[in-house]
């Protein structure tokens, strides 16, 4: 029987799209989209902001993302897609590594954590 504080948002059997605990929303996103790291990057900060959305929070509450990359080389391009999308003063604390993904197609994939009044 599941715990009554937590919430998984769209359950499946190896997955949730996020899981909330204790006002903490916990979710991955790999890219939907693209082809090359701008691309891709791109699709997936949209896909996080819709995802914080689902969990009442947003790119201000970010609390830390967890970053992998296929490729170390594409770091600097994907640091300032992220600077860019962050809101001033409101950056998470965060790792940056280099790994191989579940998928050949995708060049990067991000675990976040955020408050959540949830």
């Amino acid at each position: 029987m599941p715990e009554s504080n937590i919430t998984r948002i769209n359950p499946q059997a190896q997955w949730s799209d996020a899981v909330v605990h204790g006002h903490t929303a916990f979710f991955v996103e790999v890219p939907d989209s693209g082809t090359d790291i701008e691309s891709q990057t791109r699709a997936l900060l949209a896909q996080a902001e819709a995802t914080l959305i689902k969990v009442g929070s947003d790119k201000t509450r970010l609390l830390m993302a967890t970053i992998y990359l296929k490729h170390m080389a594409d770091r600097a391009a994907f640091n300032a897609l992220w600077a860019e999308w962050l809101p001033q003063g409101c950056a998470p604390a965060r790792v940056c590594v280099s790994a191989e993904m579940a998928s050949p197609d995708y060049l990067l994939e991000i675990a976040f954590t955020a408050a959540s009044p949830l």
